[in-house]
C-alpha cells in the first residue's frame, strides 16, 4: 500500500477519529465541581482520588454566600 494512495489516507483518518472518539468517551475528569466552603471550582482525578482546583469561583455560589452573611 502506497502512502500517497487515497485508501491509505482514508484508513489513517478513520483510525485517528476512532482514537479521538474513544478518548472523549472514556474521559471522566470533565465534571466540574464546586467547593461548598470556598465556592472554588475543581475537578477530581479518578486515578489518584484528589482535587485539582482551577482558580475560578462560581458567581452564583458567592452571591448566595453573601446573602447568608
Amino acid at each position: 500500500m502506497d502512502i500517497y494512495s487515497s485508501k491509505f489516507a482514508i484508513i489513517v483518518i478513520i483510525v485517528l477519529v476512532t482514537i479521538l472518539a474513544l478518548q472523549i468517551m472514556t474521559n471522566d475528569n470533565t465534571n466540574t465541581l464546586i467547593d461548598s466552603e470556598t465556592c472554588e471550582l475543581y475537578v477530581t482525578d479518578s486515578q489518584i482520588n484528589a482535587k485539582q482546583y482551577l482558580g475560578e469561583f462560581d458567581e452564583k455560589c458567592l452571591g448566595f454566600k453573601n446573602l447568608n452573611t
